[in-house]
Formats: structure tokens, C-alpha cells, sequence
């Protein structure tokens, strides 16, 4: 090789890392470049060993449930394809009667709030391929009775019963009226914080159906502006009660479909200030309830026998602090029943026999049970998830109803999540980490096993190679007080230990909550990855409060939220400021909801540490927030002032020093922009400066078209001209 060619090959080596390395562009994350592939609407069926899955065509705007086999894994049959008929608009989601021979799909859907939204629904017959609809508008929560013969739905705040065959409509409720009588569906508080919408239940004859009235006539109204391209802004009011304010009078009825006639359920024996769930038990005519108090630190579980009206107390809850209603209840052939509950300090499993009385502690541990997949009474055993293998971890669990013989079926470290066969002899196993992107597997129940590989992401894992991203290291802080605290950091792929980097910290911080875990990698995963290449370390702690290390570290921040947990983000900060290769002086924050409530914080009480905040949508003061949310952590303003006031950044506004920026939607039903307007307005009374954003018509997500691209690009320019 002449000296020329040598010169050249070495040249063109030494710049083969530079022309390799690719720069993640925020235009690429939001528009979807790194999304991973999954399966939509992955659900088992019931009667026979099959699963569908809801396969969408975005170019043609169709989708079609496909049917497959959970033993071979191929495809049966293709169920419904929207396209051959004019008026699914696509198919937003779908559920099956019991007997699995009819669907009942949901397309055109409005949203209302989070989880709440109206549909045109259809019922599509299986053999004869026919479609119908249930209703001449758009509906809420439909279901299918037991017999497979009725449907119940909400409607403007009134409950109706279709009959399939005759296509006859029964309203069996009157009183509804919108911010006033609901029946049936949950009012705004109810599904924002205890996470649900339809709030009846079909019994196992579908011969009765039980639901909760709300009364929201006493509760205070909110109003926001919605800006459209009107000449005049339109308001938009909902009934929101804060804390220390009224909530909904709620009440439990039955009825019966075959007298068209409705009961009223006496619970005046219980503290039934909240209803959070409801759910018939094996015996058809038995209703079980779970009541609590509003401090919510008291949770009965009630049996109501539904001919007689009588309301039976079966188990009891008390904790010093909360409890948590569960979904996890599951009622056995005999009636006993499955349970979760953190009364030991750990959330774990127990079988109660019908009557309350305790039979086993199923699982025990310093260690949580994180999800509930069911039990085969074939075999008699109970399969979960749980953190057994490290709080960041998830893994798949057998183990049988008397405690013993408990095996761990996913031997892959990072987060696994199953879906069990209806038989509970297969189970397809979605498994990431942060280096594996999201992958789909079948296995048997029984050991674990490998059956054959579904779905990969390896073409995703293949097409970003040439960013050479970094990826997250795991560790756990120990601050001064001697907190042990779970922590990520993404250093650039070309750290060098002898530099000085800028610190940007993310963090959510909220009660029970977790972002420091083994998976694959978020939207914001992708941005804190784009700023690492930009030469800044990120850093993610989740510090006290936050969930999955049992009851006393979750619920140590009760009656003080933002209190401990600002401590130990500041008390992080100040060990990563001491890493040889971070400049202290150039550390910042950055949280969304909660975690705008907390870098809001850490900016002011921590004015010595951080250089820089963002806060999105950030609670201000809890005074602005729901009565179930923040009188569930900190009990009412009238009981608790000084929990809510010593920590609400809002009164704390003199103390800035470092750059902040505060950004909120209008159109947020959940953390009011009020929070941002009146923290501005305090920061302008203490004469501070900072920098704002706020997005007309936006909700608490804030997204839609362009907005997330330039939300991200605003924040991202912020951090490198601040940070």
C-alpha cells in the first residue's frame, strides 16, 4: 500500500465512529421512528384455547380480529375485517358475549375524560357475519348479560338494557342529569383516582344488575375555557370536587330485569362514603362491595345478598396511613375467594374462605406482588407477577394455593408480563429490558418452557445500531441520611471519566410510583438519549414514596407529600454533584404532573443544588387537587394545612434563584392550568423571572399534531441555553 492509499485508508478509518453515529432528532421520536411492534388487543379467550388479536392496516384505515391458536400459535381465522363493512370506521376496540359467538365493537370514539369516552357500537355476529347496532347514538360502557341475551350501556346519565333478539330498549333509570344524578358511570374523581368507568355489574344468571348512583348535585363546579377558532371562547364545566370539598352522595341499587324493578341497598352499617368497586361473586344472587371511609384508611369488603337487600361485612382493612382498593378479587367454585393486600408491609396474596375467615397467606416475602393473573382450578394454582427478583425487575410466578411449589416461569432478567391461556397451559410472555427491546414468546405454564418465538423487535434493535445509544446503568444511591434509593444514569456513548458533564435529572416521584425499572425504552428514554449525545448525563432516582419496596418505604410521605421526597432529589443530587466527572454547578430537574409538582420544589428549596427546572403541568398547591387523590395522602386541608401549605412550591416562590421554566395545557381537566396562573402570578409578586408555555386547548397530555415536537424542542432549547 503506497503512503497515499495508507494516508487515506487511515483517514477514512478514524472517521468511520463519526460518520457511524447517528444524532437522534426529536422529529424522529414523535413521529414514531422508534415505536416498537406489539400485539393490540391481545386477549384469551374463555372457551376455547384460542387468542385474538386486533391487526390494524393505518395506510387503508381498516382493522380486522384475527383469531389464532395458543398451542401452534397460527392463525385460525380472520373474525371481522372493518372494510367489508361500510359502517365500522375502523374498530377502536372489541369485547366478546360469554358464549364468544357474538362481538361487540366499538368504532368513531369521542373521549370525554382519561378513561371515559362515547362510541357508536355494533354487535357482529359470528356465523352469520351480520353486524347491528346497539343504540341510535353514541353510547357508554355496553356489556353483555351472562345468558349472552342483553346488553346494558350508559346514555346521558341513565342506564338502558337492549334485548339482542328483539332489538327492544328498556331505560331502567330516569334520573339522570348531566352535573348532577349519574347511574351507572363514574363521575370525573371516581375514574381520574379510583380508575374506573362503568359502575355496574350483570350477576352470573343476567338476571340482576347492580350499580352506583352518584349524586353530584352539592359538588363545586369547574369551569375551563375551550378556545377552538370561535369568535368566543365556549366554557366547559364539570363538576371537580378539591380537597376538603363535597363529594358525590353515592348509593347502591339492584335490578331486576325480569320485575323491571329496582332496590336500594341498605349500607347505613358501614362507612360507604366511597363505593371504589363492585363485583358479583359465584353465587348469583350475592353481590360483593368494597366500602370505604374518606380518609380511605378503612376498607370493608361486603356481601349483599341481592333478593333480600342484606349487607353482610366479610373482611376488614385498617392502616395508619391508606389502603388500597384492589382488583384482584377472585371468587373461587365454592365462593371463596383470592385477595391482594399489603397488611404485612408487602402487597401479597391470600385466599379467604367465604365467610372472611383466613385460609393461607399465599405469598410472603420482603418483596410485592405486582400482578394477578388467575387461578386454575384444575391444578389449583395461582400465577403472578412480582418483584421477587429486584424491585426494577418483573417476573412471572406459579405457585399453588396453599403456598408451596412456587416457581418462577421467566428466567430472562428485565420486565416480563404475561397472557394466560384459558386452560392456563400456555402463556405468552411480553419481555423487555433496556437493552431487548419488547419481545413475544409462547411458554408452557407448567416449567416455563420455550414453546416458539411470536413477535421480535429485532429489525428496530437492527435500524438503531448506527446511534450508537448509550443505555442505562443501574445502581442504587445512598444519601446522607441513609436512604438507599434506586437510580439510572445515561452518560454519552463517548464518556470520558476525566470530564465535567451537566446532570439533567427526570423524575415522577408520586405515591406508589416507579420510573427507575428494567424495560425498553420510552419516548422519553429516546430524548433523554438524544441530550446524552449532546453531552449531557441524565439521571432518574426515585426516591422515597415511590412503590414496589414495600408499604413503610411507599408510605412514609403520608400527611407531607413533597416533603421526604424533595429531600431525597436534592440529597441525590448532591452525591451525583460529587462524582468526579459531574460539574455540581450545572445540575438540573425535570418532572411532568407530580413531577412538575416536585422540580418546582427542588428549584426553590433547593436553590443551592439546581441550576435549572421544568415543570409541566405541575400540581402548584394541593388545595387545587381532587378530594380521592390528595385526601387519600394527606387527609383534608381543614385536618392538615400546614402538610398541604409547608410543601406547595407555590408558597415557596421567593426562594428561586435558577432558571425555570413553567408549562401547562388550558384545556387540563386533571391539574387545572389555575395551578400555573396563580404560581405565576406569585412569582410575579416576588419579582422573579422565568420562562412559560402554555397550550390552548390542550389536556394534561399535551398532545396533538405538532404539539409534543414543539413542546420537546422548546425544552430541549431551554436545557442547552440554561443548563
Amino acid at each position: 500500500m503506497n503512503h497515499i492509499k495508507r494516508a487515506l485508508f487511515l483517514f477514512l478509518l478514524a472517521t468511520l465512529p463519526v460518520i457511524a453515529q447517528q444524532d437522534i432528532t426529536l422529529e424522529q421520536i414523535w413521529s414514531g421512528a422508534f415505536r416498537t411492534q406489539g400485539m393490540d388487543e391481545l386477549n384469551a379467550m374463555k372457551n376455547t384455547n384460542q387468542y385474538t388479536i386486533l391487526n390494524v392496516n393505518w395506510s387503508t384505515r381498516t382493522a380486522q380480529i384475527d383469531l389464532y391458536d395458543f398451542a401452534t400459535l397460527k392463525k385460525v381465522s380472520t373474525l371481522i375485517d372493518s372494510k367489508d363493512h361500510s359502517a365500522l370506521k375502523g374498530i377502536d376496540s372489541y369485547t366478546f358475549s360469554p358464549d364468544e359467538k357474538k362481538i361487540l365493537i366499538a368504532t368513531n370514539s369521542a373521549y370525554i375524560f382519561r378513561h371515559s369516552f362515547t362510541a357508536d357500537y355494533f354487535i357482529y355476529d359470528i356465523a352469520t357475519k351480520t353486524l347491528s347496532k346497539v343504540g341510535d347514538s353514541k353510547i357508554q360502557e355496553p356489556t353483555f348479560s351472562a345468558d349472552n341475551s342483553k346488553i346494558a350501556y350508559g346514555y346521558e346519565n341513565n342506564l338502558y338494557v337492549y334485548n339482542v333478539a328483539t332489538k327492544k330498549t328498556t331505560q331502567i333509570t330516569n334520573d339522570g342529569k348531566k352535573n348532577a344524578i349519574i347511574n351507572g358511570i363514574t363521575d370525573w374523581v371516581y375514574e381520574e383516582e379510583f380508575a374506573f368507568v362503568r359502575a355496574y355489574d350483570w350477576n352470573a344468571t343476567g338476571d340482576k344488575i347492580a350499580y352506583i348512583r352518584f349524586d353530584e348535585t352539592e359538588v363545586p363546579e369547574f369551569t375551563m375555557d375551550v378556545y377552538n377558532k370561535g369568535l368566543y371562547p365556549q366554557p366547559y364545566t364539570f363538576k371537580y370536587p378539591k380537597a376538603g370539598e363535597k363529594n358525590s352522595k353515592v348509593s347502591l341499587h339492584v335490578y331486576d330485569v325480569n320485575k323491571n324493578a329496582t332496590k336500594k341497598v341498605n349500607l347505613n352499617n358501614f362507612n360507604a362514603y366511597y363505593i371504589p368497586r363492585i363485583k358479583w361473586t359465584n353465587e348469583a344472587q350475592m353481590l360483593s362491595v368494597q366500602l370505604m371511609n374518606r380518609h380511605q384508611n378503612n376498607l370493608d369488603l361486603v356481601f349483599v345478598d341481592a333478593n333480600s337487600g342484606t349487607a353482610t361485612g366479610i373482611l376488614n382493612e385498617k392502616d395508619k396511613a391508606y389502603v388500597d382498593v384492589t382488583d384482584n378479587l377472585t371468587f373461587l367454585a365454592d365462593n371463596s375467594f383470592i385477595w391482594t393486600s399489603e397488611k404485612d408491609g408487602y402487597n401479597h396474596i391470600y385466599h379467604y374462605g367465604k365467610t372472611g375467615k383466613l385460609i393461607k397467606q399465599v405469598t410472603k416475602g420482603a418483596w410485592e406482588v405486582t400482578a394477578y393473573y388467575g387461578f386454575d382450578k384444575k391444578t389449583k394454582n395461582i400465577f403472578y407477577q412480582s418483584v421477587e427478583n429486584g424491585s426494577i425487575n418483573r417476573d412471572v410466578y406459579r405457585i399453588n394455593i396453599k403456598g408451596k411449589k412456587k416457581t418462577r416461569l421467566t428466567p430472562q432478567t428485565g420486565t416480563n408480563d404475561a397472557t394466560f391461556s384459558p386452560k392456563f397451559d400456555y402463556f405468552i410472555n411480553s419481555f423487555s429490558n433496556t437493552t431487548t427491546p419488547t419481545q413475544y414468546t409462547l411458554h408452557k405454564a407448567k416449567d416455563g418452557k420455550l414453546v416458539k418465538e411470536i413477535l421480535d423487535n429485532n429489525a428496530l434493535a437492527e435500524g438503531l445500531k448506527p446511534y450508537d445509544l448509550p443505555t442505562k446503568e443501574f445502581t442504587v444511591i445512598t444519601t446522607p441520611k441513609g436512604h438507599k434509593l434506586n437510580t439510572w444514569m445515561i452518560k454519552p456513548a463517548d464518556f470520558d471519566p476525566n470530564k465535567k458533564y451537566p446532570v439533567f435529572m427526570y423524575q415522577y416521584s408520586g405515591p406508589g410510583s416507579q420510573q427507575v425499572a428494567n424495560q425498553w425504552n420510552s419516548y422519553n428514554d429516546y430524548w433523554f438519549m438524544m441530550l446524552a449525545q449532546q453531552g449531557y448525563i441524565v439521571a432518574c432516582v426515585d426516591g422515597r414514596g415511590t412503590g414496589f419496596k414495600g408499604a413503610e418505604f411507599k408510605k412514609v410521605t403520608y400527611k407531607e407529600l413533597g416533603k421526604y421526597e424533595v429531600e431525597d432529589q436534592i440529597d441525590a443530587a448532591k452525591v451525583i454533584g460529587q462524582y468526579n466527572y459531574v460539574d455540581a454547578s450545572r445540575i438540573g430537574i425535570f418532572g411532568w404532573s407530580y413531577g412538575g409538582f416536585m422540580s418546582s420544589n427542588c428549584i426553590l428549596k433547593g436553590n443551592d443544588v439546581f441550576k435549572m427546572a421544568i415543570a409541566v403541568a405541575p400540581v402548584t398547591t394541593w388545595r387545587f387537587y381532587d378530594t380521592v387523590y390528595t385526601e387519600r395522602y394527606m387527609q383534608t386541608p381543614q385536618e392538615n394545612a400546614s402538610g398541604y401549605d409547608e410543601n406547595s412550591p407555590i408558597n415557596h416562590v421567593n426562594k428561586l434563584k435558577g432558571s425555570y421554566l413553567l408549562i401547562h395545557g388550558t384545556a387540563d381537566d386533571n391539574v387545572h392550568v389555575q395551578n400555573t396562573m396563580l404560581m405565576v402570578e406569585a412569582l410575579v409578586q416576588a419579582n422573579k423571572q422565568f420562562d412559560w408555555a402554555i397550550y390552548p386547548d390542550k389536556n394534561h397530555g399535551i398532545y396533538g399534531g405538532a404539539t409534543r415536537l414543539q413542546l420537546y424542542t422548546k425544552m430541549a432549547n431551554f436545557i442547552k441555553e440554561k443548563l
